[in-house]
């Protein structure tokens, strides 16, 4: 009796699975994450207010995976209040130093003088003396303020976005989950137009996947990522499949980081968009997974790079 009911209740947990499987709509890819983040390929990229839980690092890459040493120091971020209180151990210090000697004076009888007759008086004035001293300088050390952290130039690039206020799509300011720490030097600022170009990529990547264009995709894209594309285009086309992805819109994005390393910038952006992305036959044009009516909601975290004065290009693709 017990095996038959826990048969039962695997068959229903299959087929629960199964469903669920069917049920979910197909997505231009939504096969992992692949492509290339320059030297922080393996490194996961900083939550957002758009992708608030932790994304992974980039699975599929040509760039060569850092040493488990290096990679240490790589995930290794400041915390933002690592400096020691170097103010209130100097008072401390002062503190112990007099009372200390001031003791010692006493055991040996001088310093403090002596404690019987006339000396008693000269003993309390040395000991006041060295309480005010102490009280004072721990008074000074502690009002001396404290370094507050900076936040870089991609914390604060998007405080205000002129062509897309925020709650009405496009760019809006990001939001840290956590104290911004300081910045590397590297750190770059995105502009307006930077904004802009990242958005009609957006549209542009999808539209040329959805029509198979691999003319605009390879227009669009760092060839690493065009060769990934052109992989799962391929796949379909073996499969009899064609996805078909249209009407991109951007509802929400942030940037997650933004850097310059070996004459190149890198920005990562956390973008939520929508989309009707469906899977057709490939000779009857049947829909054979998505909804033909209703857009999808994505959240995926674009990576774009460009050298000189070349335009930005895609370079990565993560899952939120």
């Amino acid at each position: 009796m017990t095996g038959t009911k826990f048969r039962n209740i695997g068959a229903l947990a299959m087929g629960l699975a199964v469903a669920i499987m069917v049920a979910t709509p197909a997505d231009a890819r939504r096969g992992g994450s692949f492509g290339s983040r320059g030297s922080r390929t393996a490194v996961a990229p900083p939550p957002t207010r758009t992708a608030p839980n932790e994304t992974p690092a980039v699975q599929r890459s040509m760039t060569d995976r850092p040493a488990p040493g290096q990679q240490a120091s790589a995930n290794a971020r400041p915390a933002a209040n690592a400096t020691p209180n170097r103010a209130g151990g100097l008072a401390k210090g002062l503190l112990g130093g007099l009372v200390a000697g001031g003791l010692l004076g006493l055991l040996l009888g001088n310093g403090l003088g002596s404690l019987a007759g006339s000396g008693m008086l000269m003993a309390l004035l040395q000991i006041a003396l060295i309480g005010g001293l102490a009280w004072f300088a721990l008074r000074m050390f502690r009002r001396r303020p404290s370094l507050a952290p900076a936040g870089g130039p991609a914390a604060s690039a998007f405080t205000s976005s002129p062509f897309s206020p925020a709650g009405q799509g496009g760019f809006t300011a990001p939001t840290p989950a956590a104290p911004v720490a300081a910045p590397v030097p590297t750190d770059i600022s995105i502009t307006r137009s930077d904004q802009e170009r990242f958005e009609s990529l957006l549209a542009e990547v999808q539209d040329a996947f959805g029509h198979e264009d691999y003319a605009r995709l390879r227009a669009c894209t760092t060839p690493e990522i065009m060769s990934y594309l052109a992989e799962e285009l391929s796949s379909n086309a073996t499969n009899g499949q064609r996805n078909e992805v249209s009407g991109t819109e951007l509802l929400d994005a942030e940037v997650a980081e933004a850097w310059s390393e070996d004459g190149a910038d890198y920005a990562t952006i956390a973008m939520r968009y929508q989309s009707i992305d469906v899977m057709r036959d490939r000779n009857t044009g049947a829909v054979v997974s998505g909804d033909a009516e209703r857009p999808t909601v994505a959240t995926e975290l674009w990576t774009f790079v460009r050298t000189g004065r070349d335009p930005w290009l895609l370079s990565a693709i993560q899952q939120a």
